[in-house]
């Protein structure tokens, strides 16, 4: 017989109620628990390992979102009809929960953890990617899996100038500011979002809306936790610790660590110097522990000394940082490194550029394609179609290491991910724009913010492609490292610096606001003064990049390259659809063959959205006007230039427009009285007509062909003439 389940219910926002339960579901898992708001549900469970593997030296976290198509009533549409590996849309929810929850676990806890967050009952209206780390923090809160702190997640969205905390899908639609924030009780600890060109002030406001919702689902998992029972965390095995080693690395280091930290080297060059000293430290190592003469150092003794030599890199470089106010090339704190970037690399994309920082490159190309090109995206609650997609690419020669190609993993989706959603507020869309559109961003050479290179290529790429963004996107990357008090950013960081800062943020936008936002937030108390700060820095980078991009390019070509497709769109009357396509589609197939073209046709909003693609500009207008034709109503008194279709004893009939015809009788050829029409007129000969008018019983068209020419003066017969003339 199952337990009964203990819940909890709480306030989500706006008066709508969220209940977390546990004790029903997953029962041999470490923790589980389900949260349910309307009819969406999540079960989330957390398993941890007992003790570490031998020889563990990193903490295995493992996040896996998935969302079962079941749960919203749907069968998958894969060929085995079954949820097969996770979706881009997928990945990044597990990033999302993955990067808020790495912080909670101890330092030296190495044991494996696997947390895995499912979607068991879909709602069309509550977003279940906001709640998602809520359930994944509860089934952690309701385990002996030792965490330091219970944390959630929220969404924070701007509608109508009002904030709004987990809005749901209809009202998302219309936000022009949506961001997923994490916290602690006390910190924040993970932004990510996207908006239209909101301020800094505007993201600090929706930090602070978020930290309110938060404390109070903090609160929820703290009651929920209390009613189970208070578990206990279970105590682990710890890394042994070695205090007479560790003197002896810091004091053979330390200095050696300082002087090539302040060197101003290479990446590679720094790289080597390390090295060196790693090996001098297991040579003085030898020595200290009287290893004989060919022998190895202890194995256990060397990882355990390896730990030493680099936390204490860690150390020596944040207080060079912090005292001396210089960066490891050299550079001073808002320095961004030299900036060369170029576009129109390559002769056959559609767009191309070259954006290099430093030792940062990325080779971005975009791609004009037609509305059979979008990209289906499927969640268990949706089916959309996008025209914007961007695929990001890290090759391992980028950062010279050699490594198998697997096909991207979360880290190139997450960082793709960002530069898409930057880019795509700058995006045009409508009537007038009609083509999908595919950035490919190649990483060719990685110090620092490959993923920030990629957005500044990326627009270069657009404008040079021809496609009208109205200004440019750019992003920096930049770190914030705090001591007792003190604190540094640093604008452009590299990517040795990277895992120094406690807090990471990468910041894109234009000049009149910010587009993307990417945050990991990993000291405590970070005052809102200081993050205002380091968003004001990140600013005054975004802007000094910024005036290169347009020093290089200042606005889309005028129109796109000859090589690109031409793509024009046009909406007709809904009744028209079977004329253009004709029988059996004869009519859409012709024109396709006559103009090389590729027309695509779909019913929206009781109107006909017609789209023409082809590769010549001439093929395009012709199959365009041709539409036009065919959906033109014949208005009596104007003139067309006609096709002879076929001559008959009475007259010809003629083409003129698309799918009309009309008779010119014989008498309405010329003002000469006609008793044939042979040698006058002939099947395909191209003739100019005036509609005068349509046949009141029929309907049929009645054409002239010489009302259109110059009528001939009127000559008097003999006997018409006066007597004596």
């Amino acid at each position: 017989m199952l337990t009964q389940p203990i819940r909890k219910s709480f306030d989500i926002g706006n008066g709508r109620q969220a209940t977390i339960e546990t004790g029903r579901l997953a029962r041999q898992a470490d923790g589980a628990v389900t949260v349910t708001m309307g009819n969406c549900i999540l079960l989330a469970t957390v398993v941890a390992a007992h003790e570490p593997k031998e020889g563990q030296n990193f903490f295995p976290l493992t996040v896996d979102y998935q969302e079962k198509f079941a749960s919203a009533g749907r069968i998958p549409g894969s060929f085995f009809k079954r949820e097969g590996r996770l979706s881009d849309y997928e990945v990044l929810i597990s990033r999302l929960i993955d990067r808020a929850l790495r912080p909670l676990f101890p330092e030296d806890y190495l044991c494996d953890v696997q947390v895995l967050v499912t979607l068991i009952s879909s709602d069309n209206e509550v977003m279940p990617d906001s709640m998602a780390c809520l359930a994944a923090s509860a089934a952690l809160a309701v385990s002996d899996v030792p965490i330091q702190e219970i944390i959630s997640e929220v969404r924070v969205a701007r509608i109508d100038g009002k904030f709004i905390v987990n809005p749901n899908r209809t009202e998302l639609g219309t936000a022009d500011l949506e961001f997923m924030i994490a916290a602690t009780e006390k910190n924040i600890m993970m932004v990510e979002g996207e908006a239209s060109e909101c301020s800094e002030e505007d993201l600090i406001t929706a930090l602070e809306i978020a930290h309110d919702a938060i404390r109070i689902q903090i609160k929820a998992q703290k009651e929920l936790w209390e009613l189970a029972g208070s578990k206990h965390k279970r105590e682990f095995t710890k890394p042994g610790q070695d205090d007479e080693l560790k003197a002896k690395v810091d004091s053979f280091t330390q200095a050696k660590i300082y002087e090539v930290a302040k060197g101003a080297l290479s990446k590679h060059q720094r790289s080597d110097k390390f090295d060196e000293i790693k090996e001098a430290l297991v040579e003085h190592l030898k020595l200290e522990y009287k290893v004989q003469e060919g022998e190895e150092l202890d194995e256990k003794i060397e990882k355990l000394a390896m730990k030493y030599y680099h936390d204490l890199q860690y150390y020596v470089v944040r207080d060079m940082i912090l005292n001396d106010r210089v960066r490891l090339d050299g550079r001073g704190l808002e320095d961004v490194r030299a900036l060369d970037m170029e576009v129109d690399v390559l002769p056959s994309p559609h767009g191309s550029a070259l954006f290099t920082r430093g030792e940062t490159q990325s080779l971005t190309t975009v791609t004009l394609g037609t509305p059979l090109d979008e990209l289906l995206i499927e969640s268990a609650a949706t089916s959309e179609y996008s025209k914007f997609i961007l695929h990001y690419n890290f090759p391992p020669f980028s950062t010279g290491e050699v490594k198998p190609m697997r096909g991207p993993g979360r880290r190139e989706v997450g960082h793709g991910n960002l530069a898409l959603r930057s880019l795509k507020e700058m995006m045009p869309t409508g009537v007038d724009f009609a083509y999908t559109v595919r950035i490919v961003s190649d990483i060719l050479e990685s110090n620092g913010s490959s993923s920030m290179a990629t957005v500044c290529a990326g627009s270069l790429a657009l404008m040079d492609a021809g496609v009208p963004i109205s200004k440019h996107v750019s992003g920096v990357a930049m770190g914030l490292i705090t001591k007792e008090g003190k604190f540094a950013v640093l604008t452009d960081i590299l990517g040795d610096e990277d895992h120094l800062g406690d807090m990471d943020f990468k910041v894109t936008g234009t000049r009149d606001g910010i587009c993307g936002v990417q945050m990991d937030i990993k000291v405590d108390g970070l005052p809102m003064d200081v993050m205002r700060q380091a968003l004001q820095q990140a600013k005054r980078g975004r802007f000094h990049i910024l005036d290169a991009m347009y020093n290089c390019t200042a606005e889309p070509r005028s129109e796109v390259k000859p090589h690109a497709p031409r793509m024009i769109k046009m909406f007709i009357d809904r009744e028209f659809i079977g004329a253009v396509i004709g029988p059996g589609g004869k009519v859409i197939q012709e024109m396709q063959r006559e103009t090389g073209t590729t027309i695509n046709i779909e019913e929206k909003n009781n109107m006909g959205e017609v789209s023409v693609f082809g590769t010549n500009k001439e093929g395009v207008q012709k199959a365009e006007q041709w539409i036009k034709g065919i959906v033109a109503v014949p208005v009596v008194g104007d003139v067309y230039e006609a096709t002879v279709k076929s001559i008959m004893p009475f007259g010809a009939f003629v083409e003129f427009l698309p799918g009309k015809q009309g008779l010119v009788h014989i008498s309405e050829v010329s003002w000469k009285r006609l008793e044939t029409l042979e040698g006058i007129l002939k099947e395909g000969d191209k003739v100019k007509v005036k509609l005068i008018g349509t046949d009141p019983k029929s309907g049929k068209f009645k054409l002239s062909r010489k009302v259109l020419l110059p009528k001939p003066e009127r000559q008097d017969r003999p006997q018409d003439k006066p007597a004596g003339a």
